[in-house]
C-alpha cells in the first residue's frame, strides 16, 4: 500500500493525514500545553531523581537547562537521550511512511504524556492502551483516537466506554477501538451502546482478535473468528477489521520464527478476506483494518500485512494497515536490540537505546565487587539484568567528571534497592571504582521501566536536562 493508499482509502475510519508524519490537531483536543504535558504539573521533595526542598512545576526545573550531576538532581536518576529520542522517532514514522502503514504507538511502554505528544508530532494516527485505566488516563491527556488492544470484559468499563464517548466534544469526538474475541465481550458491548445513538455508536471499532495455539488471547481459527464477527454486526456493532499480537507466533529471529510469524500476519490477511466474502467489512468500498504489535517483527508485518484484499464478483477491498509498536521510543541494551527488526528492513538504520539510570557506587567492600544504589525499585530485569555501560568517577571532593566507558563489568544481582556489580575483569589499565562513583545503567525491556519513575530527564549532548517527561501508572 502506497503512502497514497494509506491515506486516500481513510475517510470511513477518521484516518485522514495520519500517515504523512506530520503532526496533527486531532487527539490533542486541549492543545498543546495539554496534548504536551502541563508545564504546570509539579514535582517535589517526594519525587525521585530529584533533590528539591519545595514543589516547584516542571518548566521551573528545566528552565535554566540544569546538568543531571547539579544540586537540582540525585541518584538513583533515569534519563533519556533526546538525540536517540529523535532519531527513533523519525526512523519510526519514516518507516511507517514508506510501507504506507498507519501507527498508533503503544503507551504502555511509558505511559508519558510528553513522549506521546512526540510521536504524535512525528505523525502517529493515535494511542494504543492496554486496559480500560490507561484509556482513561490517555483521554484526560486530550487524546481523541484511543485503540484499546484488548477486550472490555467488565460492564463497568463498557458503560464508562459510553459515557466518554457520548461526552466528548462534538467538534472534537472520542473515537475508541477496541478487540472482542468472545461473545461475552460482544454481548457487554452490545448491551451497553444497545440504545446509543448512531453518531456515538458510530465512534466505537471493533476488532476480531485472532490469537496462536498456546499464545495469548484472541479466537482460534478463521471459523471462530467468523462466527463472532457476524454477532458484532448482528448486535448492531460497527465492525471496523481483525487484530492479532504476532509477538505470540515467535521468540526469536531464528528464519524458522521469522516464517512463523509471517504465517500468522497470513492468517490475519485471510480472516480479513472472509470477513470481505461474508459481506460484513468494506460493502460500501471503506477499507478494512488489519492491525498487528510491530515491534520485534516489524519487517514481517509491513511485508505481509499490506494491500488489497479481493472480494466478490471480483472487486477489491482497500486494506488500512495499523502497527502498535511502542517500545521502539526508547529501545533498549537488551531484548530490543536482540530482536531489532530495523536491521532485516531494507534501508532502514538501526534503533538507539535512548534510556540510561544512574546509579552511585554505595561500597566497595571486597575485591572485584563494588555495590551500587539501585535495584529492583529503579530498573527492569524481567527479561535481563541491567548492563553496565559508562561511570563518572567522583573526586576527592565529590565532584563528577563526564562520563568514560565501562568495559568489563557485570551486573550480577539485584536486591530491592542495591545492585552488585562484578569488577574483576574490568578492561586493563581501567582504575578501581569506588564510594562517589556514579554508573551509567543500560536496561532490557523499556515496558517494565518506566513505572518505576515519576519523572525521566531528557538530557542533551551537552547533558543539561531539555525536558522533564512525567509517567502516569
Amino acid at each position: 500500500m502506497s503512502d497514497q493508499d494509506g491515506t486516500a482509502s481513510t475517510t470511513t475510519h477518521g484516518l485522514e493525514g495520519a500517515a504523512t508524519g506530520t503532526a496533527e490537531t486531532r487527539g490533542t483536543a486541549h492543545g498543546h500545553e495539554h496534548g504536551r504535558g502541563r508545564s504546570s504539573d509539579t514535582v517535589g521533595p517526594r519525587t525521585k531523581g530529584l533533590a528539591l526542598g519545595a514543589p516547584v512545576t516542571l518548566a521551573e526545573v528545566t528552565a535554566d537547562l540544569p546538568s543531571t550531576t547539579g544540586d537540582t538532581f540525585g541518584w538513583p536518576l533515569l534519563t533519556l537521550d533526546e538525540a536517540a529520542l529523535e532519531h527513533n522517532l523519525t526512523t519510526m514514522a519514516e518507516v511507517c511512511r514508506a510501507a504506507g502503514v498507519l501507527h498508533a504507538p503503544h503507551v504502555k511502554t511509558t505511559m508519558s504524556r510528553q513522549v506521546f505528544a512526540r510521536q504524535q508530532a512525528h505523525g502517529a494516527w493515535g494511542a494504543t492502551v492496554a486496559n480500560p485505566a490507561q484509556l482513561h488516563t490517555v483521554v484526560d491527556w486530550g487524546v481523541r483516537r484511543v485503540f484499546l488492544a484488548n477486550e472490555m470484559v467488565d460492564p463497568r468499563e463498557t458503560r464508562r466506554l459510553r459515557t466518554l464517548v457520548e461526552t466528548s466534544d462534538p467538534l472534537d469526538p472520542l473515537e475508541v477501538w477496541l478487540y472482542v474475541d468472545s461473545a461475552y465481550g460482544v454481548r457487554l458491548l452490545a448491551t451497553a451502546f444497545a440504545d446509543a445513538a448512531p453518531e456515538v455508536r458510530e465512534r466505537v471499532g471493533v476488532l476480531l482478535e485472532v490469537g496462536v495455539a498456546g499464545g495469548r488471547t484472541g479466537t482460534r481459527g478463521p471459523e471462530q473468528a467468523l462466527d463472532l464477527a457476524r454477532s458484532v454486526v448482528g448486535a448492531g456493532l460497527r465492525l471496523v477489521g481483525v487484530a492479532g499480537y504476532e509477538g505470540s507466533a515467535a521468540s526469536g529471529t531464528t528464519p524458522d520464527d521469522l516464517a512463523r510469524v509471517a504465517a500468522y500476519c497470513r492468517s490475519l490477511r485471510e480472516v480479513a478476506g472472509l470477513f470481505v466474502e461474508a459481506g460484513l467489512v468494506g460493502q460500501d468500498g471503506s477499507p478494512v483494518v488489519v492491525s498487528a504489535g510491530g515491534s520485534s517483527f516489524l519487517d514481517v508485518v509491513v511485508a505481509e500485512l499490506p494491500g488489497p484484499l479481493d472480494g466478490p464478483d471480483g472487486r477489491t477491498t482497500p486494506v488500512d494497515v495499523l502497527v502498535r509498536s511502542g517500545a521502539y521510543v526508547t529501545h533498549d541494551h537488551g531484548f530490543c536490540e536482540r530482536m531489532d527488526p530495523w536491521r532485516r528492513i531494507p534501508g532502514a538504520v538501526p534503533m538507539r537505546a535512548a534510556a540510561t539510570v544512574w546509579a552511585q557506587v554505595l561500597s566497595a567492600p571486597e575485591p572485584g565487587l563494588v555495590v551500587l544504589g539501585a535495584g529492583r525499585r529503579d530498573l527492569a530485569y524481567d527479561l535481563d539484568l541491567p548492563v553496565a555501560l559508562s561511570v563518572r568517577r567522583a573526586d576527592d571532593d565529590g565532584v563528577l567528571a563526564s562520563p568514560e566507558p565501562l568495559v568489563g563489568a557485570r551486573v550480577t544481582g539485584l536486591n530491592d534497592q542495591h545492585l552488585f556489580l562484578a569488577v574483576d575483569d574490568l578492561a586493563p589499565g581501567t582504575p578501581a571504582l569506588g564510594p562517589g562513583d556514579v554508573v551509567g545503567l543500560g536496561i532490557s525491556h523499556p515496558c517494565t521501566l518506566f513505572d518505576k519513575w515519576r519523572v525521566a530527564a531528557v538530557v542533551d549532548a551537552e547533558d543539561r536536562v531539555v525536558e522533564l517527561v512525567t509517567t502516569d501508572f
